[in-house]
């Protein structure tokens, strides 16, 4: 537990906003439901909303990367969210390729992203790399019309959601229970 002087941990609030939010989302991608008001909901105030928070939090502490990271991906589901209703306000809605790009700009961000990883923990490696892979299958399956890609990206979102999950449940409880509880693999230095 943090002491009064000490400021808590904004990642696994960063990461639960993240993770939640894209294992609901590629429920979708994997052909379960289809986009509801669930995941715009989730969309939101969880993936967007909550990771913004946990963004402005990481520049507090001075954590560079936290903040492009969570901040980034926050407004990622608000544009996200927008894309999905702004047609209904008389926008024109974004064709397949238009997404493809979308996701592709995505993808190249958190492949850039990824290298940055490799100086934090394997578990930071697993997230940002699966999801360079899930945003590059996504924008193959719009770039392409292939419903198939979209539900093979759909499955390796529920990977990559859960693998975030995952690492914002290990920072709590090895944070609560002052040793490691869950792994995350050690920190490159």
């Amino acid at each position: 537990m943090s002491d009064s002087n000490s400021t808590a941990n904004p990642a696994p609030l960063g990461l639960l906003g993240f993770g939640m939010t894209t294992i609901l989302l590629n429920f979708h991608n994997a052909g379960f439901f289809p986009v509801n008001s669930m995941i715009l909901g989730m969309g939101i105030f969880v993936g967007g909303l909550a990771q913004v928070f946990a963004g402005v939090y990481e520049w507090k502490q001075g954590n560079t990367f936290g903040t492009a990271a969570f901040s980034l991906y926050g407004f990622f589901w608000l544009s996200f969210v927008a894309m999905v209703l702004l047609p209904g306000s008389g926008a024109e809605a974004a064709d397949a390729f238009s997404k493809g790009l979308y996701l592709l700009v995505w993808g190249i961000f958190t492949g850039c992203m990824y290298i940055g990883t490799l100086r934090i923990t394997k578990a930071h490696q697993v997230i940002f790399g699966s999801l360079t892979i899930l945003f590059l299958l996504l924008a193959i399956g719009d770039f392409t019309g292939n419903h198939t890609i979209t539900r093979i990206a759909g499955w390796e979102g529920i990977f990559c959601g859960g693998s975030a999950f995952y690492a914002a449940i290990a920072q709590i409880l090895n944070e609560i229970y002052g040793k490691t509880v869950l792994p995350m693999g050690p920190v490159k230095k």
